[in-house]
């Protein structure tokens, strides 16, 4: 069936189940999305347990990913984020949907040595000894092994501290590359950072400092591609192909202004960092591999791109994404799994291709908005359920009073409060 599900955002929580049902991602046992996260299971999350803490969890239609249909979850408390994304996915469809790849699951660990007294020493005592270090890495995870993951490669790197002003310290850091399969692998890293730290200590006689994995994951990249034709971008008010170079010229502003890329890719994590919460991924660490990347060349830069290409609008989006579907909350949340059964995946790089996908999607919606009407238009339209809410609104009266709110473009809890007392007095 067709993820483009018309009206889907008008039906009440219950009828949208009832419409994934028959779409064939949900089952009759309704549970995981109702009941939630029990305070047992969040005991053995984390520490100090006294209750559980709910968000949203949504899910956007409408998208056609490398040639199939699919429904993508997504945990976020800010309004307008899963209606951008189905509204752009819903627009690129008849330009093919979004095409995706993925590099295989590769993590960086890091052995370092600390105030080094020669480094070039080190260096060498340390690439003599490498074979040795990939045999101890040999069977460190075994299971792992088995499913065709594993130590890729070694690299030995000097790295200084040399701060103006402060006293320069040399250090020599042991990099390696570890294939982590379905997971999001910190664990698996740093426990063979933690195995390899005493030959490292030992082959070089130097002090080992850290033993821990980098976030940067720029061997694990992610990557979506969306072809938009101008038709498909006219409003009432602008023309199509004026619609599209308005939205490069937004991201030729992105890449020469740090200030605007700060708020670029901050819609850009609107998406991934929803999808990666609903799918229990660290949304914290792929946040601060994504930034570093951005700031790859020296500037911090946007993670997309867009840009005009024989006529049409070409976007596409390249980011680091520590992404599992194996392993951490995934094994007792009880909605996490519902989720992922929602996805349908079959792995980690599959999932790291709808996520990418998801970030791009999210980052055309908020460049279409304010290349056109402005970013707030859309954003006061949804945040005007919750002034109703706020105001005292029961939810059979949020929908008038929403109405109301829009139409006059006062979105401020006194207007909402106002409507609502004559709404009651008319009732």
């Amino acid at each position: 069936m067709s993820s483009r599900i018309p009206g889907f955002y008008k039906l009440h929580p219950d009828e949208r189940l009832r419409a994934l049902e028959a779409f064939g991602v949900v089952t009759d046992d309704l549970s995981p999305w109702r009941s939630g996260l029990s305070l047992e299971a969040a005991d053995l999350m984390v520490e100090n347990v006294v209750s559980t803490f709910s968000l949203p969890c949504g899910v956007a239609v409408n998208f056609l990913i490398d040639g199939r249909e699919r429904v993508v979850p997504m945990v976020v408390e800010e309004p307008s984020v899963v209606a951008a994304v189905s509204n752009v996915a819903r627009l690129v469809r008849k330009d093919g949907g979004f095409r995706t790849s993925s590099d295989p699951s590769h993590m960086i660990g890091q052995v370092q040595l600390m105030a080094v007294r020669d480094p070039a020493d080190t260096v060498a005592r340390l690439q003599e000894a490498l074979p040795r270090l990939r045999e101890e890495a040999r069977g460190v995870h075994p299971r792992l092994e088995e499913r065709g993951g594993g130590l890729v490669s070694f690299e030995v790197r000097h790295v200084a501290y040399d701060e103006p002003g402060h006293v320069r310290e040399d250090m020599v850091v042991l990099q390696f590359v570890l294939d982590v399969a379905d997971a999001m692998g910190a664990n698996m890293v740093n426990t063979l950072a933690e195995r390899l730290a005493p030959t490292v200590a030992e082959v070089t006689g130097e002090q080992v400092g850290l033993r821990i994995l980098s976030n940067l994951a720029d061997r694990r990249l992610s990557r979506a591609r969306v072809t938009v034709s101008p038709a498909s971008l006219q409003t009432e008010d602008l023309d199509g192909m004026e619609v599209a170079e308005r939205i490069a010229a937004a991201w030729r502003f992105a890449w020469a202004d740090p200030y605007r890329a700060a708020t670029h890719n901050k819609g850009v994590m609107n998406g991934i960092d929803a999808v990666a919460v609903a799918t229990g991924n660290d949304w914290r660490a792929i946040e601060s591999g994504a930034h570093a990347f951005a700031a790859r060349d020296g500037h911090y830069r946007p993670l997309t791109r867009f840009e005009l290409v024989d006529g049409k609008l070409e976007g596409s989006i390249e980011v680091p994404l520590q992404i599992g579907t194996v392993g951490g909350p995934i094994r007792v949340h009880p909605t996490v799994k519902a989720n992922l059964g929602l996805l349908g995946v079959t792995g980690a790089r599959e999932l790291s291709g709808i996520v990418a996908a998801v970030g791009l999607a999210q980052n055309l919606g908020a460049l279409k908005a304010l290349a056109t009407d402005g970013i707030q238009a859309g954003h006061m339209r949804m945040h005007a359920r919750t002034v109703a809410a706020t105001a005292g609104a029961e939810p059979h009266e949020v929908a008038a009073v929403t109405r109301e709110l829009c139409r006059k473009h006062d979105f401020s809890v006194e207007h909402a409060a106002e409507v609502l007392r004559r709404l009651r007095a008319a009732g």
